[in-house]
């Protein structure tokens, strides 16, 4: 029997297989509101054969987005523009919905990455972005406020709030954005975070902000339903975030009940260097599961069946998140099924898409005729 294919169960969330849709970013949002692009998009990855889909990077305030299109729950109107979306996913697709929860800090007011990805001005019709200290994220850009007490209270209510939103959006579960140089992360790498408060310098203080907002989100989303954390296993630059610290992050969500952790790298610093190939991050999902117990996703550059299928069945991750891969394959788990003989939940009427020389694929493979 394919591992991959297998149940796992995330607090009182059961999975028919160990796939989620990877959380990513459309930027095709207006005020933090999603349009009918989203309505597409989620709907059509909700039938991709994963167990579990998660929203893209969902932002708590509208200063923490990322982009002018980025997606938010900050606003009554954001709440309401996911209602009919998820309500379609729910009426046709089994698939568990999670959201994942996101403040871009310094790393805000961007420009859509096809349009080059920069800092936006404020006189270009960007904002003021904030961080853990008042350093740029790349030399000559303008630099972020950094937060004080009032500003640190104020994002840690937002997420809060954002997860109650969530909770009313019937979301399944909730990861919160640790990695890729975005608000959290920041505070854990020495890159980003020069404080020398007790939000800064030891990795105690850098760890203090990111697992405050953990615990008040955990504090406010019901307790049978899983939360899980995005973290950058390292900077990829010298002397910075790295494996290490990682580990000793994960053994302080652990001892918070985190569910899981999904292990990416990287975006703190454009100076990183990336070794990428093939399932480049699997290592560190690997080093974190054996060193912390917690549940792991590995992601990164995993694009084969055969590939995601040795990951889970030798124990390197306990699960798989795809984003690109799923975006040039929308049905990437109904093909993994077919070639590692699992099945998958499908609408009955693509019950005859499945080829006459594939075994059973949807459980069920003909219709009654007369």
């Amino acid at each position: 029997m394919s591992t991959l294919f297998s149940p796992i169960e995330l607090r009182g969330l059961k999975l028919s297989n160990r796939i989620m849709v990877s959380p990513m970013c459309q930027y095709l949002a207006v005020d933090g509101s999603a349009t009918d692009w989203h309505f597409t998009h989620i709907n059509m990855l909700a039938l991709s054969g994963a167990a579990m889909f998660c929203i893209e990077a969902t932002h708590v305030e509208d200063i923490g987005r990322i982009t002018p299109g980025c997606l938010g729950l900050y606003s009554d109107a954001n709440e309401a523009a996911l209602k009919p979306i998820l309500a379609s996913v729910r009426k046709h697709s089994k698939a568990a919905v999670a959201m994942q929860l996101a403040h871009a800090g310094r790393k805000a007011s961007s420009q859509r990455p096809w349009e080059g990805g920069q800092l936006i001005p404020i006189a270009d019709g960007g904002w003021q972005t904030v961080g853990p200290s008042a350093a740029p994220h790349k030399d000559g850009e303008a630099p972020p406020a950094a937060l004080d007490d009032a500003g640190l209270k104020r994002i840690r209510d937002a997420f809060v709030a954002a997860a109650k939103r969530a909770e009313r959006l019937g979301i399944d579960a909730l990861e919160l954005h640790g990695a890729h140089g975005y608000l959290l992360h920041q505070f854990l790498s020495p890159i980003a975070n020069k404080r020398t408060d007790q939000y800064g310098g030891s990795l105690e203080n850098r760890m203090r902000f990111p697992l405050e907002v953990f615990d008040a989100v955990r504090a406010a989303f019901p307790d049978r339903k899983p939360i899980g954390v995005r973290v950058s296993a390292t900077d990829w630059v010298e002397g910075a975030w790295d494996l290490a610290q990682t580990v000793e992050f994960g053994r302080e969500l652990q001892k918070r009940g985190v569910d899981w952790m999904d292990i990416s790298s990287g975006g703190v610093s454009p100076l990183q260097k990336i070794p990428l190939g093939p399932g480049y991050q699997v290592p560190a999902a690997q080093a974190v599961k054996e060193a912390t117990g917690v549940t792991t996703m590995a992601v990164g550059l995993i694009t084969e069946a055969k590939q995601a299928e040795e990951i889970v069945a030798s124990g390197k991750a306990d699960m798989i998140a795809l984003a690109r891969g799923m975006l040039y394959d929308p049905r990437w788990g109904w093909h993994a099924a077919a070639t590692l003989g699992g099945e998958v939940s499908a609408p009955p009427q693509y019950w005859r898409s499945q080829p006459s020389t594939q075994k059973a694929l949807f459980g069920a493979t003909t219709f009654g005729a007369r």
